[in-house]
């Protein structure tokens, strides 16, 4: 990666403005994977423990994580990667999850809720094959992805937008989707342990819990890496859900560990 400075303008309005400055930190360690802090201290101008204070509040809002010497936007076994990154993990095995769950879970005129999961991302590029649907997300990718496509609506959550996950999360947003109730959730989690979803933010739960709880149905979609990282904070429990898919390069023991908790588990084929 090279280490000239990626966007001059920023790196002007970095040296009087501390949110310019940390943009152009956030950018920088995007798009180099990994930078140290001696190293943005002095593109910067600023004293080290500025920059610590900097990577400290752009870790906190999620867009990267401090490791030793610097920071990176990479994922680490606690952090799932910043959303370019989670754009592009495994998109083989989100593939076929999505495939396996339209085929299965959703019929024309359903109102269909979606998190902010890359993976419910890829079935949102799906549904217009089952059009005519409602569509219900805090996800702005997904808004995206079916703007404009005929027969879908969207009704999209509003509450306070998270750069970090390019979606609206917390209470508002949680409240709001209290309001509505879906025929259908598809999820999907950040980490998996001891048959639970564990997700790196808080703000994150509050929302989830909210579309788990004004659903019809709940599905999530688990690809196999989910269960070897670790997140922070409790979601729920694999056995409440009506159903999960994994992929078929899960661990046959994951599965049968699932399934002895009580989890309905299907095993979706990789091609």
């Amino acid at each position: 990666m090279s280490d000239a400075m990626p966007d001059p303008y920023l790196a002007a309005g970095a040296r009087t403005s501390p949110e310019m400055r940390r943009e152009a930190v956030r950018r920088r360690v995007a798009e180099s994977g990994f930078v140290r802090v001696d190293v943005l201290a002095g593109e910067f101008g600023v004293s080290i423990m500025t920059v610590h204070r900097d990577l400290d509040e752009l870790e906190e809002r999620g867009f990267l994580r401090k490791v030793r010497g610097g920071a990176t936007s990479a994922p680490t076994a606690t952090f799932h990667g910043d959303l370019p990154h989670r754009m592009q993990a495994e998109q083989v095995e989100k593939q076929a999850l999505a495939v396996a769950a339209l085929a299965d879970e959703v019929y024309a005129g359903q109102v269909v809720a979606l998190d902010d999961s890359t993976t419910a991302l890829a079935l949102a590029r799906l549904l217009p094959e089952k059009a005519p649907l409602t569509v219900v997300t805090h996800f702005l990718p997904v808004v995206r992805a079916l703007a404009g496509r005929a027969g879908v609506e969207i009704i999209g959550l509003g509450g306070r937008y998270d750069p970090a996950y390019d979606s609206f999360l917390g209470q508002a947003t949680a409240e709001a989707a209290a309001d509505l109730r879906t025929d259908l959730l598809v999820m999907s989690t950040t980490a998996v342990t001891d048959g639970v979803c564990y997700i790196q933010s808080q703000d994150t739960v509050i929302t989830r819990r909210a579309l788990i709880a004004s659903a019809a149905r709940t599905v999530a979609l688990v690809d196999h890496t989910k269960f070897t990282k670790r997140a922070l904070h409790r979601l729920v429990e694999l056995s409440t859900l009506d159903r999960v898919l994994v992929d078929s390069a899960t661990s046959p023991a994951v599965v049968s560990g699932l399934r002895a908790r009580g989890a309905r588990i299907d095993i979706v084929a990789l091609p």
